[in-house]
């Protein structure tokens, strides 16, 4: 099966971008924008020079439990930068959501809880929010991972939205929300909501 038809089976209409958006970004963005493959995952990941974003990350139901994901993550991880990626919310009637977030916890990501991210879908028209998580080695403020990620949907997700799609996304000071309010103490437990 292609790479982009497992991701497509695996991750809801409303977060996925399109084939064309994908293939475009691998062929323009080449330096930042990378597919790590094989028969049991597909990852889509950007590689800045401060930070890595996960855009997807798939791996086979016949092979999870056997540290692929785990692997990737550590892969990253060598480079000794934040990590960065989005994940829905827990919804408790779909255990997949409450299982990618055990799973991203267990590999020390955290909740950034003062970061509001909602994204409406050009395919659906559907809003989504979606939490962001992130790997620090340093403990980065989340002040910082919050710039990274204006970034990540300035450079990634928007690219050639209007000609891709016939629309734009939403302006990023609209989808991305930064409340230094809910930004706990460097070092603290931030966890995803479970």
């Amino acid at each position: 099966m292609h790479w982009y038809e497992k991701l497509k089976k695996y991750f809801p209409d409303e977060e996925m971008k399109s084939r064309e958006h994908i293939e475009l970004l691998l062929s323009d963005k080449n330096h930042i924008y990378k597919k790590s493959e094989d028969e049991y995952h597909v990852m889509m990941y950007v590689e800045m020079d401060d930070f890595s974003f996960i855009d997807y990350l798939f791996v086979s139901k016949e092979a999870r439990g056997k540290g692929i994901g785990k692997k990737m993550l550590n892969k990253l991880k060598e480079r000794d930068k934040p990590i960065i990626l989005e994940v829905e919310p827990v919804d408790y009637e779909d255990t997949d959501t409450e299982k990618r977030q055990r799973f991203y916890r267990r590999e020390g990501f955290k909740h950034a809880q003062s970061i509001g991210y909602t994204r409406r879908s050009l395919d659906t028209g559907e809003v989504n929010e979606m939490e962001i998580l992130y790997w620090s080695p340093e403990n980065e403020p989340e002040e910082s991972i919050y710039r990274k990620m204006c970034h990540t949907y300035e450079t990634i997700h928007t690219y050639k939205d209007k000609e891709l799609y016939g629309k734009s996304y939403e302006e990023v000071g609209k989808a991305l929300i930064y409340d230094e309010d809910r930004e706990k103490e460097p070092g603290s437990d931030k966890e995803p909501a479970s």
